[in-house]
């Protein structure tokens, strides 16, 4: 191959990128994927961007990415601000009947409209969404085992009904789903699937769902080529706490094998990965969101940048 002049060398490296890409963009195109904002990425303007940057080339060469948050600092701070106390149990935020109306409104009213407005700057049109539109989300209370006994976290929960009908329909319109992880309450009034009944049906009650668990979830019912979750570390690390080697593939049999061993943060972020690929989704990855367009680095390189979970 004939060396590029030196005048042409930088337009020659960014053709060669594009080329690169297109056995992914020929993998992925037409199908969805489902992104999971959190961690640095959600409070750095810079990775905002990049971040709302990737979801619009995603959808432009045919890709269809859903976005599912949580809001765990901006959620904390807005508490602070109204004098409620944040309380912890087990890793999960203890949440009150007074707390959800706040939960709520920092999920969608800032979180998701502000990363709306982000694509939409490109011309995208995006939509912000809950679990409480059209039936998308139902979710049941869950405690947490400390000591050997469960612990009551109040409106806290975890999504067990999916109904995507909502999302389908965005995405055949050519707009990006943006969804917080607030679900109306399922209980129980009888034996069986035929007992089950909405118990929260109003904003201001339901319940917080963690969104890792809830964009697996969906991940699933959407039927999703992949499942990325953003996270602040660069993967599974293959000896915690020596953070020398990133494990960058494992199967579902191995996973289940490390999972009792893993630190508790890590812990529900690679059982949402194992659940989406348990549940037909073909690879499940955490990567490090702390890198510039790492969800574009993820899809479109070989050996992408985090640790992906296969069957």
């Amino acid at each position: 191959m004939i060396n590029p002049e030196p005048r042409f060398h930088d337009a020659h490296v960014k053709a060669q990128t594009l080329i690169e890409s297109l056995p992914w963009l020929l993998r992925f195109g037409g199908h969805t994927v489902v992104v999971k904002l959190g961690g640095n990425a959600m409070v750095s303007e810079d990775l905002l961007d990049a971040f709302a940057a990737d979801m619009v080339y995603l959808r432009t060469v045919g890709v269809m990415p859903v976005i599912v948050h949580g809001g765990g600092p901006q959620i904390s701070e807005a508490l602070k601000a109204r004098g409620i106390e944040s309380e912890f149990r087990g890793g999960y935020r203890v949440t009150s009947t007074e707390a959800i109306p706040i939960v709520r409104d920092v999920l969608r009213e800032e979180i998701s409209a502000d990363v709306v407005a982000r694509i939409e700057r490109y011309g995208v049109t995006a939509r912000a969404l809950n679990g409480f539109d059209e039936g998308l989300f139902h979710a049941t209370r869950r405690g947490a085992m400390i000591d050997g006994h469960e612990v009551d976290l109040g409106h806290v929960g975890e999504v067990t009904e999916v109904n995507p009908a909502v999302v389908r329909t965005l995405l055949e319109e050519g707009a990006i789903p943006v969804i917080s992880s607030l679900a109306p309450e399922l209980g129980s009034s009888g034996n069986g699937a035929e007992g089950a009944t909405v118990l929260s049906t109003e904003l201001n009650t339901g319940l917080n769902v963690n969104a890792d668990q809830a964009a697996s979830a969906l991940a699933v019912a959407l039927g999703a080529s992949k499942l990325i979750l953003l996270t602040d570390v660069p993967g599974l690390y293959a000896h915690w706490p020596d953070t020398s080697e990133v494990i960058s593939t494992i199967t579902v049999s191995s996973l289940e094998a490390m999972l009792p061993e893993l630190k508790s943060g890590m812990i529900p972020k690679m059982t949402a990965c194992l659940e989406a690929v348990r549940g037909g989704v073909e690879k499940a990855a955490i990567i490090d969101g702390r890198l510039g367009h790492s969800v574009l680095l993820e899809i479109f390189t070989p050996t992408g940048i985090g640790t992906e979970v296969v069957a």
